[in-house]
Order: C-alpha cells, then structure tokens, then sequence
C-alpha cells in the first residue's frame, strides 16, 4: 500500500489506465459470450443435431463434421510446411542471407492480404484450373496457404525463444544437427507453436469469404474431400442472411465457440504433455 502512494501521478495514471483496459477488454469478451449463450441456449434443441439437414430442422450436425474436416485438412497441410520452413530459417539458413529475407517478406505479405482475395485464387486455381470443384479438399487447400504465415511466423520466433545451452548440450553429447532439433529444440518450442496452431485454427473456424467460392455451402456430410459442403460459419451466415432461422443462428454460434474453446484447451493440454515428456 505505502509503495501504491508514494507512485508518481504519471506512473498512478498509467497503472490505473493499464488496468482499466483490461477490464475493459475483459469485459467486453464477457458481454459478447454472454449475448451469445442467452440468446442461442434456447434454441439449442436435438432436431438441430439431426445427421440429415432439412427445411424444418436446419440442422448443424452436417456443418459441425464438415468444420472439423476443414480444420483437420487445412492443419495436416499447412503445420508441416510451416514448423519445417520455420526450423530452417532459424537451424539451417545463414544469417543475412538474401533468400531468408525474401522468404519472410514474402509470409507478411501473404499475411496483409485479405480472405476474399484468397478465396478468388482458390477458386481459379484449385476450382478451376486443377478441376476439383467447389469441395472441401479446395477449401483447405485454400486455408492453408492463409494460415501459412501465421504458423510459420510463430514457429519461427519460438524456435529463436529456445536458449543456445540446449543446442550446446545436444552437441556437446555428440548429438548430430537433426537429432539436437527434433529432440531437444522442437519440443522446448512447442508450447509457442501450438498457440500459432491455436490462432490457425481460430481462423480456419471462422473464416466463411473464402469457402463460400472454394468449398461451397450444401448442407450435407461430405461423402469425401472431393465434396462439397459447408461449415459452421457459412451455416449461420445462411440462417442468419435468410432471416427465418435467427435463433438457430445464435444456437450455431454457441456450438462454434465451445468448439474454439475446446480445441484451445487440448491444444494446451498437449502442449504441458509435450513439455513434460521433452523434460
């Protein structure tokens, strides 16, 4: 208490301010989850997880399995380009050199550009000109290439995070180069690379521009990747932009938050495991 008075006005001000924004910020994430559960709870009924959509049922099962293929396609696409790009601009590349800047100016650009942009690329490329058509192998191609940067970026600074002792010990064991990063460097930066996963997935979630062109918005359990279907955030923009179903909308948005809060506490959960076990 006696150090909280004898603060400077400006340092009082600052502290006070810091603390105002994050209450703020915490309670506007509190009134937005809050807005989100009470008005879509109600309409949270067993007709709306039915396998088959209908008219009458508007059901979200189809697009709850259709999200959780796109996230599962997207990251076995986009987390093993990423991590292992990361490790060699960290490991392997020379430092200065010429490619490695263009590499990561290449990522923050590809980090500027907006979904539709991409979600036109897709459908030129992956729609047409490969001839896959509107599915969801397309649209996690497509997500994939979005998320890229963002899981290459993070990768990278945590691998850059992992103290030099590590790599020092590892060599001083007699531990090759490969070994020393797939042993003792990558799972000490798990933790920082399963929250650019988490961010990833966040994203691939919730995005709806780029799949309306790529992957489509048939109301169905795809068969395979090569067909089409829509996820949960193209399931309520429909309802919503109909206008008809606006509580099964809300109901929609109740599933999707506690499917983001349920991939981010296995995310973490891993993430403690994988740490553990490299300790």
């Amino acid at each position: 208490m006696m150090n909280f008075q004898r603060k400077k006005p400006m340092d009082l001000f600052l502290s006070l301010f810091t603390w105002l924004c994050a209450a703020t910020t915490f309670l506007v994430l509190i009134f937005i989850i809050g807005h989100i559960v009470v008005s879509g709870a109600p309409f949270l009924q067993p007709s709306l997880f039915a396998l088959e959509y209908t008219s009458d049922n508007v059901s979200l099962l189809p697009a709850l399995i259709t999200t959780v293929m796109m996230v599962a396609l997207s990251l076995l696409i986009a987390v093993p380009v990423g991590v292992f790009s990361a490790i060699y601009l960290v490991e392997y590349a020379r430092r200065g050199n010429r490619f490695v800047k263009l590499v990561r100016v290449t990522a923050e650009t590809l980090a500027g550009i907006p979904s539709i942009v991409y979600g036109l690329f897709g459908v030129l490329f992956f729609v047409i000109w490969l001839g896959w058509g509107r599915s969801v192998l397309a649209g996690a191609c497509t997500l994939s290439i979005m998320i890229l940067p963002l899981i290459m970026r993070t990768a990278e600074e945590s691998l850059k995070a992992v103290p030099d002792s590590y790599r020092e010990g590892a060599f001083g064991l007699g531990a090759g180069k490969l070994r020393t990063v797939l042993r003792i460097v990558l799972p000490s930066a798990s933790p920082g690379i399963l929250a650019g996963v988490i961010l990833a997935t966040g994203r691939i979630v919730g995005e709806t521009a780029a799949l309306l062109y790529t992957a489509g918005s048939i109301a169905r359990v795809p068969g395979s990747p090569m067909a089409s279907g829509r996820t949960l955030s193209i399931h309520m923009y429909a309802l919503s932009s109909e206008g008809m179903h606006t509580g099964q909308a809300y109901a929609t948005a109740v599933v999707l938050l506690f499917v983001v809060i349920g991939i981010n506490a296995l995310s973490a959960y891993l993430a403690k495991k994988i740490v553990r076990n490299g300790h």
